[in-house]
Protein backbone atom coordinates (compact mmCIF):
# COMPACT_ATOMS: atom_id res chain seq x y z
CA UNK A 1 0.00 0.00 0.00
CA UNK A 2 1.33 2.82 -0.95
CA UNK A 3 0.73 6.73 0.35
CA UNK A 4 1.63 10.06 -0.34
CA UNK A 5 0.43 11.75 2.34
CA UNK A 6 0.23 10.63 5.33
CA UNK A 7 -0.59 12.65 8.54
CA UNK A 8 1.68 10.60 10.73
CA UNK A 9 4.83 8.51 9.94
CA UNK A 10 4.68 4.91 9.47
CA UNK A 11 5.33 2.70 11.87
CA UNK A 12 6.21 -0.93 11.64
CA UNK A 13 2.82 -2.69 12.09
CA UNK A 14 4.20 -4.80 15.53
CA UNK A 15 5.43 -1.92 17.10
CA UNK A 16 3.21 0.03 19.42
CA UNK A 17 1.79 3.32 18.79
CA UNK A 18 2.40 4.78 22.07
CA UNK A 19 5.49 3.31 22.99
CA UNK A 20 5.54 4.37 26.73
CA UNK A 21 2.46 2.13 26.78
CA UNK A 22 -1.29 2.39 27.10
CA UNK A 23 -2.01 5.45 28.96
CA UNK A 24 -1.98 8.81 26.98
CA UNK A 25 0.98 10.71 28.35
CA UNK A 26 0.53 14.37 29.36
CA UNK A 27 2.11 16.77 26.65
CA UNK A 28 1.81 14.34 23.96
CA UNK A 29 -0.59 16.06 21.33
CA UNK A 30 -1.09 12.88 19.19
CA UNK A 31 -1.50 10.43 21.30
CA UNK A 32 -4.67 12.63 22.80
CA UNK A 33 -5.79 13.59 19.52
CA UNK A 34 -5.95 10.28 18.39
CA UNK A 35 -7.86 9.13 21.29
CA UNK A 36 -9.93 12.08 21.06
CA UNK A 37 -10.36 11.05 17.29
CA UNK A 38 -11.31 7.53 17.83
CA UNK A 39 -13.69 8.44 20.55
CA UNK A 40 -15.86 10.63 18.53
CA UNK A 41 -16.43 7.92 15.71
CA UNK A 42 -20.49 6.87 15.78
CA UNK A 43 -18.96 3.40 14.81
CA UNK A 44 -17.09 3.02 18.48
CA UNK A 45 -20.08 4.84 20.31
CA UNK A 46 -19.95 2.66 23.55
CA UNK A 47 -16.97 1.24 24.01
CA UNK A 48 -15.55 1.55 27.32
CA UNK A 49 -12.63 4.43 27.69
CA UNK A 50 -9.83 1.53 28.05
CA UNK A 51 -10.76 -0.50 24.49
CA UNK A 52 -11.05 3.13 23.27
CA UNK A 53 -7.38 3.38 24.20
CA UNK A 54 -6.51 0.08 22.50
CA UNK A 55 -8.31 1.16 19.68
CA UNK A 56 -5.97 4.77 19.42
CA UNK A 57 -2.99 2.68 20.72
CA UNK A 58 -3.09 0.50 17.39
CA UNK A 59 -3.87 3.73 14.83
CA UNK A 60 -2.59 6.66 13.42
CA UNK A 61 -4.03 9.05 10.40
CA UNK A 62 -3.24 8.10 6.95
CA UNK A 63 -4.66 9.89 3.47
CA UNK A 64 -4.50 8.92 -0.05
CA UNK A 65 -4.72 10.79 -2.94
CA UNK A 66 -7.52 10.66 -6.01
CA UNK A 67 -7.51 6.97 -7.79
CA UNK A 68 -4.51 5.68 -5.36
CA UNK A 69 -5.26 2.05 -3.67
CA UNK A 70 -6.30 1.52 -0.37
CA UNK A 71 -5.71 -2.68 -0.67
CA UNK A 72 -6.60 -5.08 -3.75
CA UNK A 73 -8.73 -8.03 -3.86
CA UNK A 74 -6.33 -11.05 -2.60
CA UNK A 75 -3.77 -9.22 -0.31
CA UNK A 76 -3.45 -10.04 2.83
CA UNK A 77 -5.43 -8.42 5.29
CA UNK A 78 -3.78 -7.21 8.08
CA UNK A 79 -5.36 -3.30 8.63
CA UNK A 80 -9.03 -1.41 8.66
CA UNK A 81 -9.60 2.45 8.30
CA UNK A 82 -12.71 4.73 9.49
CA UNK A 83 -12.95 7.26 6.29
CA UNK A 84 -12.72 11.03 8.19
CA UNK A 85 -13.57 12.62 4.74
CA UNK A 86 -13.28 11.57 0.51
CA UNK A 87 -15.03 8.87 -0.83
CA UNK A 88 -13.75 5.09 -1.51
CA UNK A 89 -14.53 2.52 -4.16
CA UNK A 90 -15.31 -0.80 -2.91
CA UNK A 91 -14.26 -3.06 -6.05
CA UNK A 92 -14.44 -6.41 -7.15
CA UNK A 93 -13.65 -8.25 -10.92
CA UNK A 94 -16.67 -9.61 -12.63
CA UNK A 95 -15.75 -12.52 -15.20
CA UNK A 96 -15.99 -10.95 -18.45
CA UNK A 97 -16.65 -7.47 -17.16
CA UNK A 98 -13.42 -6.34 -15.49
CA UNK A 99 -13.68 -4.21 -12.20
CA UNK A 100 -16.88 -2.87 -10.89
CA UNK A 101 -17.99 -1.02 -8.48
CA UNK A 102 -19.68 -2.56 -5.69
CA UNK A 103 -20.10 0.14 -2.92
CA UNK A 104 -18.95 3.93 -2.21
CA UNK A 105 -18.19 4.72 1.13
CA UNK A 106 -17.29 7.87 2.44
CA UNK A 107 -17.14 9.97 6.10
CA UNK A 108 -18.21 7.90 9.18
CA UNK A 109 -17.81 4.43 6.74
CA UNK A 110 -15.23 2.14 7.76
CA UNK A 111 -13.74 -0.14 5.19
CA UNK A 112 -11.38 -3.46 5.41
CA UNK A 113 -12.73 -6.00 7.98
CA UNK A 114 -10.98 -9.18 6.57
CA UNK A 115 -8.19 -8.81 8.98
CA UNK A 116 -10.81 -9.94 11.43
CA UNK A 117 -11.68 -13.42 9.71
CA UNK A 118 -9.14 -16.45 8.52
CA UNK A 119 -7.71 -16.72 5.78
CA UNK A 120 -6.74 -12.49 6.61
CA UNK A 121 -6.99 -11.33 2.97
CA UNK A 122 -8.86 -8.61 1.34
CA UNK A 123 -12.49 -9.84 -0.24
CA UNK A 124 -12.82 -6.69 -2.55
CA UNK A 125 -10.27 -3.77 -3.89
CA UNK A 126 -10.59 -0.46 -2.44
CA UNK A 127 -9.42 2.70 -4.14
CA UNK A 128 -9.77 6.84 -3.38
CA UNK A 129 -12.04 8.52 -5.56
CA UNK A 130 -11.01 11.64 -4.10
CA UNK A 131 -8.60 13.14 -1.50
CA UNK A 132 -9.45 10.96 1.48
CA UNK A 133 -8.50 11.68 5.07
CA UNK A 134 -8.91 8.29 7.31
CA UNK A 135 -7.67 6.61 10.88
CA UNK A 136 -5.55 3.61 10.07
CA UNK A 137 -6.06 1.04 12.56
CA UNK A 138 -3.38 -2.54 12.94
CA UNK A 139 -5.35 -5.09 12.25
CA UNK A 140 -3.19 -7.72 13.50
CA UNK A 141 -2.48 -6.19 16.75
CA UNK A 142 -6.15 -5.58 17.46
CA UNK A 143 -6.88 -9.09 16.75
CA UNK A 144 -4.34 -9.94 19.50
CA UNK A 145 -5.83 -7.61 21.81
CA UNK A 146 -9.43 -8.67 21.30
CA UNK A 147 -8.20 -12.20 22.24
CA UNK A 148 -7.33 -10.62 25.49
CA UNK A 149 -10.26 -8.46 26.38
CA UNK A 150 -13.14 -11.05 24.91
CA UNK A 151 -15.63 -7.42 25.35
CA UNK A 152 -14.03 -5.85 22.81
CA UNK A 153 -13.97 -8.55 20.72
CA UNK A 154 -17.57 -9.18 21.00
CA UNK A 155 -18.39 -5.66 20.13
CA UNK A 156 -16.21 -5.26 17.84
CA UNK A 157 -17.56 -8.28 15.97
CA UNK A 158 -21.14 -7.12 16.47
CA UNK A 159 -20.37 -3.67 15.00
CA UNK A 160 -18.63 -5.86 11.45
CA UNK A 161 -21.75 -7.74 11.51
CA UNK A 162 -23.40 -5.21 10.88
CA UNK A 163 -21.41 -3.58 8.40
CA UNK A 164 -21.04 -7.24 6.39
CA UNK A 165 -24.36 -7.61 6.39
CA UNK A 166 -24.87 -3.95 4.71
CA UNK A 167 -21.83 -5.03 2.41
CA UNK A 168 -23.36 -8.21 1.25
CA UNK A 169 -26.40 -6.82 0.55
CA UNK A 170 -24.59 -4.09 -1.90
CA UNK A 171 -22.57 -6.84 -3.52
CA UNK A 172 -26.12 -8.92 -4.33
CA UNK A 173 -27.77 -5.83 -5.40
CA UNK A 174 -24.77 -4.63 -8.06
CA UNK A 175 -23.86 -8.42 -9.36
CA UNK A 176 -27.60 -8.26 -10.24
CA UNK A 177 -27.41 -4.86 -11.81
CA UNK A 178 -24.43 -6.32 -13.96
CA UNK A 179 -26.25 -10.07 -15.19
CA UNK A 180 -29.28 -8.17 -16.39
CA UNK A 181 -28.61 -8.16 -19.88
CA UNK A 182 -30.69 -5.64 -20.72
CA UNK A 183 -29.26 -3.12 -19.20
CA UNK A 184 -25.36 -2.55 -18.42
CA UNK A 185 -24.24 -0.57 -15.52
CA UNK A 186 -22.53 3.05 -16.20
CA UNK A 187 -19.48 1.78 -14.83
CA UNK A 188 -18.53 -1.05 -17.24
Amino acid sequence: MSTTAATAPIMDPEAPANPAGSSIQAGSAIPRELYALVAQQPFFKGLAPHQLQLLADSAMKMQFEAGESIFEEGSPANRFYLILEGAVALESEVKDRGRITIQTLGPGNDLGWSWFFPPFYAHLSARALKPTKTIFFYGTRLRDECEKDHELGYQLMRRIAEVGTQCLKATQLRLAECTDTRKLPADL
